[in-house]
């Protein structure tokens, strides 16, 4: 058994793709911001604000160190955990990591409305996540094993999606991978 990571930017659902694919697996979910605001006692976004983003990066970086000694574990990470080379290298080297990956058009459709990322609290979020995409995509890829694009498709899809790749590198037994609906027969 091992441990398998998702990666991506803020937004492009980590973190409900990982919790579905933990319990298909019946691995442990884990979401580092979520470990990182139970270490630090407040959102991250307090934290960003009072304290600021290097020192965020900072807890971030031992968090990662921290939760990628875990087997039987889907760990979401933070949209920003592959800004240190020390977290690249400790994700790749210590699970198989999934890149979901998401044009800043299509998150930005899904995330205008929220309130609580804080990278995302500017006058024009989607210039954000374009800049946050060119400079973070290149590291998204070099530290991924697996790169899964998006679109739209259901969280059912994404997981199946990945667990296909899984099995195909031979990382997961055959047996919990759902095998492709057979088209039904039509009737006259």
């Amino acid at each position: 058994m091992h441990q398998i990571s998702l990666i991506g930017l803020p937004g492009v659902g980590k973190s409900t793709v990982g919790r579905n694919l933990a319990r298909h697996l019946k691995y442990r979910f884990v979401d580092s911001d979520t470990e990182i605001e139970r270490e630090i006692g407040c959102s991250i976004r307090e934290f960003f604000e009072r304290e600021g983003e290097a020192r965020f990066r900072e807890i971030e970086q031992r968090m990662i160190a921290t939760l990628t000694s875990q087997p039987d574990t889907v760990l979401a990470t933070g949209g920003g955990a592959v800004l240190r080379e020390d977290n690249r290298r400790a994700l790749r080297d210590a699970s198989s990591v999934v890149y979901l990956r998401s044009t800043p058009e299509e998150l930005f459709r899904r995330l205008r409305h929220d309130t609580h990322r804080p990278l995302l609290q500017v006058r024009d979020p989607l210039r954000k996540l374009r800049e946050l995409f060119a400079e973070r995509d290149p590291l998204y890829r070099t530290t991924a094993h697996f790169v899964i694009e998006i679109g739209r498709p259901s969280i059912a899809m994404l997981v199946n999606m990945i667990l296909m790749q899984l099995e195909l590198a031979g990382l997961v037994d055959p047996a919990l991978v759902p095998s492709p609906v057979e088209p039904r027969a039509l009737e006259h």
